[in-house]
């Protein structure tokens, strides 16, 4: 046999990694729970094609328990960034957690810096077991902010700081998933703010239990490209959430993606994890939110 080079070698090494990334994104591992609800509950029936899902916060001013009952009735039955206490809630009305938060300090002090590790070591430690306990699949996580870092310095820093919980994340078969948030308008200063940077960190950890949460909102007003980014770095995004850009609103023709055709390059790929609408509703009640909430499945349902 001939001796490889060592560019060589190490591309082989990425291939496979590359190539086993590929094949566990579109296993059945990412898809949860069925969104199909039964018929007497929903007053839509859904595709089947995207697994639809809802991001609490957006929601906030309704009690959980009618927001799960209004969910259930568009036609889907999960709800992301819903913590343990509130997990009793979400499964009383058969709704699954498609993303889990409450391990995390805060948006700024993230993984990136060592002085936070001691306790989000701690907290995601303790949060890992109790997601695989509940049933649930995925746990959130963020880069931090900067705070002067150069990027080598913060892959650096959260490689070694995940290193130490994703052991524990592969035990309990839970994927760590660090959303992408932009850092032009929103969450200034945020490191893990282009799909790139958060796709090398995947490369240095080599874990198939750490992610990405594309946020389709922040990456377009970040970087833009957002259907080739997508099919380019697929292999290592886990979950998606939407908003309107500009503003985070509502998904339809006030804003400027058209998100019919990005759902459909997802769906395209294979992709059988979920996406979250995390737009923030225009009406203040409770009836035109959920108004808004069904538009913006309605237009997601490819």
């Amino acid at each position: 046999m001939a001796k490889q080079s060592p560019h060589s070698r190490r591309q082989a090494i990425k291939n496979i990694f590359l190539g086993s990334l590929a094949l566990s994104a579109t296993r059945d591992g990412f898809s949860r729970n069925p969104n199909f609800i039964n018929d007497k509950e929903s007053d839509h029936t859904m595709k089947g094609n995207i697994n639809h899902s809802v991001c609490r916060w957006c929601y906030g001013n309704i009690p959980l328990e009618e927001f799960c009952i209004g969910v259930k009735k568009i036609g889907f039955s999960a709800i992301d960034l819903v913590g343990p206490k509130d997990w009793p809630v979400l499964r009383k009305h058969g709704i699954y957690s498609s993303m889990c938060n409450g391990a995390e300090i805060n948006l700024e002090d993230g993984w990136n810096h060592p002085e936070f590790h001691p306790t989000l070591i701690k907290n995601y430690s303790e949060m890992i077991p109790l997601v695989a306990k509940a049933g649930y699949k995925q746990l959130i996580c963020f880069s931090g902010s900067r705070r002067n870092l150069d990027d080598e310095t913060g892959w650096k820093n959260c490689t070694n700081g995940l290193k130490r919980v994703i052991g524990i994340a592969e035990k309990h078969k839970v994927t760590l998933v660090m959303e992408l948030l932009n850092s032009k308008i929103d969450h200034k200063d945020y490191q893990c703010d282009k799909t790139a940077w958060g796709v090398e960190l995947a490369k240095r950890l080599g874990s198939e239990n750490f992610r990405l949460l594309y946020d389709i909102y922040h990456m377009q007003i970040d970087e833009g490209d957002v259907i080739r980014t997508i099919r380019q770095y697929y292999p290592f995004l886990s979950h998606f959430h939407t908003g309107g850009v500009p503003g985070r609103r509502e998904i339809n023709d006030s804003q400027e993606l058209y998100y019919p055709a990005i759902m459909k390059a997802i769906v395209d790929l294979g992709f059988n994890g979920y996406v979250a609408q995390e737009f923030i509703p225009t009406p203040k009640d409770a009836e035109g939110q959920l108004a808004s909430l069904k538009e913006g499945v309605t237009i997601c349902d490819v």
